[in-house]
């Protein structure tokens, strides 16, 4: 097991979801050392008590654990197989979990590499948005070796509620992807059913406060309506990170010879979002294509 007297963590990444996510390892006695490319973002965690570090290959010189929770599948590449990236600096015996939402072949890739160099590896993306990663509940999906996924429990508990090996190697990601495409058609769901609510001239919070408690209720629902309603479209998380979501998943469908109409009417809407500027919004943007201002 890693423990917090012992154990030094290091965290690349700290964007909207791994910030939060540091700071409860940090929470939790872990001795961090963090890298994110903006390092304002880390500002924070240093005054708390994290060591900031110049580069994702510094980070893994004196970790035991590495966690990466970047924006794409590029920049994991980038962080694990660039020169002077992780898998070239990790001390052997290092424990590296991505976190990432990215291709399950680029998780079994890490894997076989960190295997080949003496290293462990385990794919464990995330789901609850900004408030699940504040709060630590999280649910973590986790591909890899069992002893990997059981040495790192007390981590994952520091971040997440529910937690789950999924499988071997990159079986964490399938999930995950699993997960978004169920997302997408309850954030329609919810963007449709406010847009429709506000144009019927109902009060939309007393239609929440009804449909919310029956059979259409969702997290995304419950979660993303209030900030709709206020008109609060701030990113728990980013349009432009969902549509590579949409991208990663079609992608693994067609390789599965699999028909996802779903998924092709989400990346024509959310494209059009990043194509209108709306980018860096939450997902519930969507409601500003559905009932423009």
């Amino acid at each position: 097991m890693i423990e917090t007297t012992s154990s030094i963590i290091g965290f690349v990444g700290l964007g909207v979801m791994g910030r939060s996510m540091a700071s409860r390892l940090l929470s939790a006695g872990y001795a961090l050392s963090v890298f994110t490319r903006t390092s304002s973002k880390a500002e924070e965690l240093v005054k708390a008590g994290a060591r900031w570090k110049k580069s994702a290959g510094e980070v893994a010189t004196e970790c035991d654990v590495l966690i990466t929770m970047v924006g794409f599948p590029k920049d994991v590449e980038d962080v694990y197989f660039g020169m002077g990236g992780i898998l070239a600096k990790a001390k052997k015996g290092a424990l590296l979990i991505d976190m990432t939402t990215s291709r399950p072949a680029l998780a079994r890739r890490i894997h076989k590499e960190a295997l080949a160099k003496g290293l462990k590896s385990l794919d464990a993306p995330v789901s609850g948005g900004d408030i699940g990663a504040r709060e630590g509940r999280l649910s973590i999906m986790v591909g890899g070796e069992e002893a990997d996924f059981i040495s790192a429990q007390p981590l994952f508990a520091a971040m997440g509620s529910r937690i789950v090996l999924q499988g071997g190697p990159g079986s964490g990601q399938s999930v995950k992807l699993c997960n978004q495409i169920a997302v997408f058609g309850n954030t329609l769901g919810t963007c449709e059913s406010m847009a429709f609510a506000v144009r019927a001239g109902l009060d939309p919070l007393k239609v929440l406060d009804s449909i919310g408690a029956g059979a259409a209720t969702s997290w995304a629902l419950l979660n993303l309506s209030p900030r709709i309603l206020s008109g609060d479209f701030a990113p728990g998380f980013f349009v432009r990170h969902f549509l590579k979501d949409i991208d990663l998943a079609l992608e693994e469908a067609k390789s599965l010879g699999l028909k996802t109409p779903g998924l092709y009417l989400g990346r024509e809407l959310y494209g059009k979002l990043v194509a209108e500027g709306f980018g860096d919004h939450g997902t519930q943007a969507l409601y500003l294509l559905l009932n423009p201002r």
